[in-house]
């Protein structure tokens, strides 16, 4: 069951605080009642009508988003900043990002109107794991690096196992290339992670998020994912939960 605005804004009709002034208004029926309080729930199969006109569901859809430096993952942006959904002027449905990625980060994206499959993506003991390329100012060593690897404590609490290998050095300038691989998803989780050790990152590109990449893509570009790549992404979303249960 959920609330009677998050559902008319689900459908895609209009926002949950439009929905919101609607049910107040007694412009809302739901199974031919008139419905005015806003903490009323809703089930699947429920009859929601506005303005005396059926509420259609709105189609599920699914997009991989090569998401270009210099935007926010954001539906608006008060400074007027240009956002993901900018890129996406051409599609009818209600989308939002499944999670962030920062202002002057590249790379995968998912994009969709289906709350259940984002929340499933984001939460924590999904495990998904994400790919990073990061180039960051220095030259790092062995053992910082296995530090990193282990876990370090940020804001109190200890980051996950992961995997880092050095790509490459330019010892002209002084810096290093490294793939990191993780599986959580914490805020500014990388950058944090090196400046916790005293190296600042220069550049950050997701380039792959499960088994889900960008390749064919060029900054800013999307496509829709295929059935069969969201549903392989729900099943291993839900192994790695069940997994990670277990382990508990």
């Amino acid at each position: 069951m959920e609330r009677l605005q998050k559902a008319i804004a689900a459908s895609g009709y209009t926002s949950r605080r439009k929905a919101e002034d609607l049910i107040r208004q007694g412009r809302v029926k739901v199974n031919g009642e008139v419905i005015s309080e806003l903490g009323f729930k809703v089930k699947k199969g429920d009859l929601i009508m506005v303005d005396d006109k059926m509420l259609e569901g709105e189609n599920k859809v699914y997009y991989l988003f090569y998401k270009p430096k210099g935007c926010i993952c954001s539906l608006s942006d008060e400074l007027g900043r240009e956002t993901v959904i900018d890129y996406f002027e051409d599609v009818k449905e209600r989308i939002y990002p499944v999670g962030r990625l920062d202002y002057d980060t590249t790379g995968v994206l998912l994009m969709t109107n289906d709350g259940e499959f984002a929340n499933l993506m984001m939460h924590p003991s999904s495990h998904l794991e994400k790919v990073y390329e990061v180039t960051i100012d220095g030259l790092i060593n062995g053992e910082t690096l296995h530090r990193l690897e282990k876990g370090i404590y940020l804001e109190g609490a200890k980051t996950l196992p992961c995997k880092i290998k050095v790509t490459g050095k330019d010892m002209e300038h002084k810096t290093t290339m490294l793939m990191i691989k993780l599986v959580e998803g914490k805020n500014r989780q990388v950058k944090k992670m090196f400046e916790s050790v005293g190296f600042r990152v220069k550049r950050l590109h997701r380039v792959q998020v499960g088994f889900i990449n960008v390749k064919g893509l060029t900054p800013g570009k999307y496509r829709l994912l295929k059935p069969q790549e969201v549903k392989d992404l729900r099943t291993l979303a839900l192994e790695k939960k069940e997994l990670n249960k277990r382990r508990k």
